[in-house]
């Protein structure tokens, strides 16, 4: 193939659909055909134009399924024809002080898929190799896709919390993260509390696996959680600042507040409310490669899948546009070829 489609953006807000060139992987990368990609809010820094260190034009796009289609010089373990995905972080480099240190997520030389090269909106696309991730036979491409971002995210949040199966926990916000950590909290033996907006979600949380629905309009839900005994665990997966900082009142003694949602307004914690209870607040991101791996064979495993919505690639702009207005039931996926 000399060339191939991809939907890049040449200015803030406009998605075009262009002819790639195709090039052979350097040293150290493969070569991708492209099967599935999701789009993740994260895609707004790209197709916005906000992202730092971001240069147009750009192809969004991080979770990205697909077969290696070449391989560049000097890569091992892998092989033309495998099943592959990368999520947003584009592989590690191996050399610098955090990868050293082991915290391959924390590289200092890692490229931002979709943000500083060109993600998966695509055909093809380049990758480094100590980013992919084997996807198992037992999922598909369009639902492998959102597992190697909203997936890892909210599998890795939750299993490395430091809360124990039969604990109360919480989920702030049902939507691309959020059905994701309600169906995962659930698998792991947690009490599971959702907490959205309306009461429009409350079947679909309950079906998803909650134990429990709150209402936010209706519900002090911070009240609630304490009348329940308190969470030892919230899971925020939402952007909305004031929300988060509503609900941490409901944190059990100990209890941690966990933010998976990055929004751009500070949360107002009362410092009493740390210290008194010996609450915490942490932030979580994505993952290492083996991590990925780990969230799709727990997946396949427990039975855990996103709740999709697939459109071709050429009709990327009115994925990404329902995607921002909140319709999608949950995830939008682009299905390629």
């Amino acid at each position: 193939m000399n060339s191939y489609k991809a939907m890049q953006v040449v200015r803030a807000g406009v998605l075009e659909l262009a002819s790639m060139e195709a090039r052979e992987p350097a040293p150290g990368e493969v070569l991708i055909a492209v099967e599935a990609c999701g789009l993740c809010g994260a895609d707004a820094g790209t197709v916005e134009a906000t992202a730092p260190g971001l240069v147009l034009p750009r192809v969004p796009g991080h979770e990205v399924a697909g077969r290696i289609a070449a391989l560049g010089a000097g890569v091992a373990g892998w092989r033309v024809g495998q099943r592959v995905g990368i999520g947003r972080l584009g592989g590690h480099c191996g050399v610098c002080r955090q990868c050293r240190s082991g915290e391959f997520v924390l590289c200092e030389d890692q490229p931002i898929v979709g943000v500083t090269r060109d993600g998966g909106y695509a055909e093809m696309m380049l990758a480094r190799a100590s980013g992919l991730v084997a996807i198992p036979d037992e999922l598909d491409a369009v639902d492998a896709a959102p597992l190697l971002c909203a997936g890892l995210t909210t599998f890795n949040a939750l299993r490395n919390s430091g809360a124990r199966a039969g604990d109360l926990i919480a989920v702030l916000g049902i939507g691309g993260l959020g059905h994701l950590a309600v169906q995962y909290a659930r698998k792991m033996g947690f009490k599971v509390v959702a907490i959205a907006r309306g009461s429009v979600k409350a079947s679909q949380a309950q079906a998803l696996g909650a134990h429990r629905y709150i209402d936010s309009t209706a519900e002090d839900a911070a009240k609630v959680l304490q009348s329940l005994g308190g969470a030892q665990l919230i899971l925020t997966a939402t952007t909305h600042s004031p929300a988060v900082a509503a609900l941490f009142a409901g944190l059990a003694p100990r209890g941690k507040l966990l933010v998976a949602g990055g929004g751009r307004d500070p949360i107002p914690i009362p410092p009493g409310r740390l210290v008194a209870g010996k609450r915490m607040v942490e932030g979580t991101i994505t993952g290492s490669p083996i991590e990925s791996e780990q969230t799709l064979d727990f997946s396949v495993l427990a039975d855990v899948r996103p709740k999709i919505e697939v459109m071709p690639l050429e009709q990327a702009s009115a994925a990404y546009a329902r995607m921002q207005q909140g319709k999608a039931k949950f995830r939008m996926v682009l299905k390629i070829g």
